[in-house]
């Protein structure tokens, strides 16, 4: 089993319920065991057009899926909770599922990127990472505490999930 974190958020409709929703579907996935889950965390967009803040949480999964693997699972979650496509990058979402790190994988496929590319440059990702995994580093070593003070947004505590 390898132990990966999955980012969600999400910023149409009840946001709360669709990031609910996402860790439920995650949850209910056999191939998947949910071991934490983070507060939930509103939170300010970053990049993209202007837009209503986002709810986000972390989950940390034990999975014997491939990253690639994992990947498929979480968009197929998306499509199955109503996400559409779009061709605005960061624009607004009913859900969005993004594979953070996959145990000390590195990862540089066309469609996938792991550790997540821009995750040590955003608070939406690392105050909820940092809450259930306080340790947490790339596979290079550099600890994602280290990048908090320097990354970018607004984080506030909504409620535990």
């Amino acid at each position: 089993m390898t132990i990966a974190y999955i980012g969600i958020g999400s910023n149409v409709g009840d946001r709360t319920m669709f990031v609910r929703s996402a860790v439920d579907a995650l949850d209910a996935d056999d191939a998947i065991e949910r071991r934490k889950v983070s507060s939930l965390y509103e939170t300010a967009p970053v990049g993209g057009p202007p837009q209503r803040s986002f709810v986000n949480v972390v989950v940390e999964i034990a999975t014997e899926m491939s990253p690639q693997e994992l990947l498929r699972t979480c968009k197929s979650l998306e499509e199955v909770l109503g996400r559409e496509p779009s061709d605005i990058r960061w624009g607004p979402r009913v859900v969005d599922l993004d594979v953070l790190l996959y145990g000390e994988e590195k990862v540089n496929d066309p469609d996938l990127e792991i550790p997540h590319p821009r995750m040590g440059e955003r608070r939406f990702v690392l105050v909820p990472l940092l809450e259930i995994a306080p340790d947490a580093a790339d596979p290079w070593g550099a600890r994602y505490a280290d990048a908090l003070d320097e990354a970018a947004g607004e984080v506030e505590l909504l409620e535990t999930f």
